[in-house]
């Protein structure tokens, strides 16, 4: 009983931390979208304050809506998070559980190798990775942004799922052995929906900085037709001037589509993430 008491303080616990972090995280989002539903006068005057008939603003949509293609920035923004999500959740879920079932000659050292682009920025090879692209001839596709995002983000999925799938009992995949289950249907059917909450959590970590990402959208496809959102709202940010109203207008449309997913993986990127500490 006490046990039991103690493990549902310490989930109470986590779970009042994580609210808290929540709300320290999402002030600087409200702050973002109250201001751009503000006149330009009044962002500057009080950037805390409510927008109020005196200070109520479209003219930061309305400009969006009129330079620019924001819809299909949105598509392909939207493209390739989930392409890279699919790449990185599904071969890292495969290499993390051939490193964790499978005993063999340089095991722990496939599984540094994989490791390392945690702590190598893969921003190191832009220039290599450009040469590759344009060898390749995937410059201005959204195929290339899909390939570097798959490759940034597998190490750390690899390095998280793996943990996860050392713990999943070798009993349950030895029955499905046992009842002639191949090695693919033991890992799809077995395997994968026990470590649901940590491929939450490796999405959620994986996809906010492809969305937010400038930097390889700006090298890798920068035409109008490839443009991603955070690319697009540029457009509105000059040397001399910015138009802050539609940049915060761009933002806040940016931060939806984010928060949908968040929403979606939310219940299991908790679960993934207090696992460790209600044990």
């Amino acid at each position: 009983m006490a046990n039991a008491r103690l493990s549902t303080g310490r989930k109470i616990a986590a779970h009042a931390v994580l609210l808290g972090y929540t709300l320290i995280a999402l002030f600087p989002v409200f702050v973002i979208v109250i201001n751009s539903f503000k006149s330009r006068k009044a962002i500057f005057a009080d950037p805390l304050a409510l927008p109020l008939p005196g200070n109520f603003d479209f003219v930061g949509y309305r400009t969006v809506m009129k330079q620019g293609d924001f819809f299909l920035y949105f598509q392909n923004s939207l493209t390739v998070t989930v392409g890279s999500l699919f790449c990185v959740l599904l071969f890292g879920a495969m290499a993390a559980f051939a490193l964790s079932e499978y005993r063999f000659r340089g095991n722990s050292l496939m599984g540094l190798y994989l490791a390392l682009g945690i702590m190598i920025p893969i921003r190191l090879g832009t220039v290599a990775i450009l040469e590759l692209m344009v060898s390749a001839g995937l410059v201005n596709t959204l195929t290339a942004l899909i390939l570097v995002y798959s490759a940034q983000g597998l190490p750390l999925a690899v390095f998280i799922l793996s943990e996860f799938m050392r713990s999943v009992s070798d009993d349950l995949k030895n029955a499905g052995r046992i009842d002639g289950l191949s090695e693919y249907r033991i890992f799809f059917s077995l395997v994968l929906p026990l470590v649901r909450p940590a491929m939450a959590t490796v999405a959620v970590f994986t996809m906010i900085p492809i969305w937010n990402d400038l930097w390889f959208p700006l090298i890798l496809a920068p035409a109008e037709s490839t443009k991603t959102v955070t690319l697009g709202a540029q457009v509105f940010i000059g040397q001399f001037v910015t138009d802050w109203n539609a940049v915060l207008a761009a933002l806040s449309l940016a931060i939806v589509p984010v928060l949908v997913l968040y929403l979606v993986f939310s219940r299991q990127l908790i679960r993934g993430i207090t696992a460790g500490a209600v044990k």
